[in-house]
């Protein structure tokens, strides 16, 4: 699954200082892990995942393929985006062609770094940036209303159906409140996600905080933390500054300096997890001597569909899946350990994929 996760702030927020952490971080990973620079403000990582090297290792695996996900820096939005303001509509339309949306809030104070607005107020910051991404979808569903409405005179049901929900979208964003405020039925889910709203997309809140703050947050990143919980949204408290710094370390130095500063980890991995659970996604796992592999599956996938994240055919022809759970594979030491102890299963069409099951699917084409 190709996933994209937009950075988005108003400049100088620490947004770009963010994104660069996030590409220098996976250049380290080179060495091991599949890693691209797609342009200069796109950038694949690695979603950080410590059951995969467990599983090489027992499996003797010669490469080890993590799950990945594309953040794209996108530039600095000002008042007035939607309008064209700052090259707004170019940026509107990178946002759009994302999964979800990563919104960095400046919470650190620093007399060196001018904002743009003249004063330190994250949630104004969030307000500036969410006022915008409604006014683009306000437009945009209006510029698609009138060309709906003559398709819908002439009996095509389709544009009926879409004119329905864009008249429930244009209530709560006439009224100032986003688009997600909306909760389509289940059957019109398909067509809600064809409207392409920026408004409708996961949010996952970046409290950018100074570096005495990194490990648990100050004042203003509690406060977007509560505006998250009020949102429905999820939030994290990284300092980017020192993560740009981290991913420069070899992985010895990078523990020590972690330990410093009473962090357990680098804030990009809690970054990275928190942009992949955003989206309801899981992961389940192929291992054997060439390769051990993470893939990724929405919450929810059977076992048939999970083949096919894998190749069309294995999807189509499917038979079985033969399943062990991680702590077992781990466990017995691997498949055979685990099919001695009785511990391999095998699932059917009807199966449910957990996160964490090791599988190896049977198929006919």
């Amino acid at each position: 699954m190709a996933l994209k996760v937009a950075i988005v702030g108003l400049p100088n927020v620490g947004k770009s200082t963010l994104f660069n952490a996030l590409t220098q971080t996976a250049a380290a990973q080179a060495a091991n892990y599949p890693f691209c620079t797609i342009e200069p403000n796109v950038g694949e990582v690695a979603v950080p995942e410590p059951r995969l090297d467990a599983l090489a290792r027992i499996a003797a695996s010669k490469e080890i393929i993590p799950a990945r996900i594309t953040f794209v820096d996108v530039a600095g939005l000002v008042r007035g985006a939607a309008q064209g303001e700052g090259l707004g509509n170019q940026f509107l339309a990178n946002i759009r062609d994302c999964d979800a949306i990563a919104f960095v809030a400046r919470c650190f104070e620093d007399d060196d770094v001018t904002h743009v607005e003249g004063r330190l107020d994250p949630l104004s910051d969030l307000d500036i940036i969410e006022t915008e991404l409604m006014i683009a979808d306000l437009e945009s569903l209006e510029r698609r209303a009138p060309a709906l409405e003559k398709r819908a005179k002439g009996q095509d049901k389709e544009a009926a159906a879409a004119l329905k929900l864009i008249a429930r979208a244009l209530e709560p964003l006439r009224a100032g409140r986003p688009a997600r405020s909306v909760t389509p039925d289940a059957e019109d889910m398909r067509a809600w996600r064809m409207l392409q709203l920026l408004t409708t997309k996961p949010a996952l809140y970046v409290c950018n905080v100074d570096e005495a703050s990194a490990a648990d947050g100050n004042r203003l990143s509690e406060a977007v933390a509560e505006r998250a919980r009020r949102d429905g949204a999820k939030s994290v408290v990284i300092s980017a500054k020192i993560e740009s710094e981290i991913a420069l370390l070899d992985p010895d130095e990078r523990v020590e300096f972690l330990e410093t500063l009473g962090l357990a980890e680098p804030g990009l991995n809690r970054l990275i997890r928190e942009a992949y659970d955003l989206l309801g996604l899981r992961t389940y796992f192929t291992a054997g001597p060439k390769e051990a592999r993470a893939w990724t599956i929405p919450a929810g996938a059977t076992a048939p569909q999970a083949a096919g994240v894998i190749h069309s055919d294995f999807e189509k022809g499917f038979i079985r899946a033969e399943t062990i759970a991680y702590d077992d594979y781990v466990q017995h030491a691997g498949e055979a350990g685990a099919r001695e102890a009785g511990r391999l299963r095998s699932e059917g069409r009807d199966y449910v994929v957990r996160d964490g099951d090791v599988m190896t699917f049977r198929f006919n084409v």
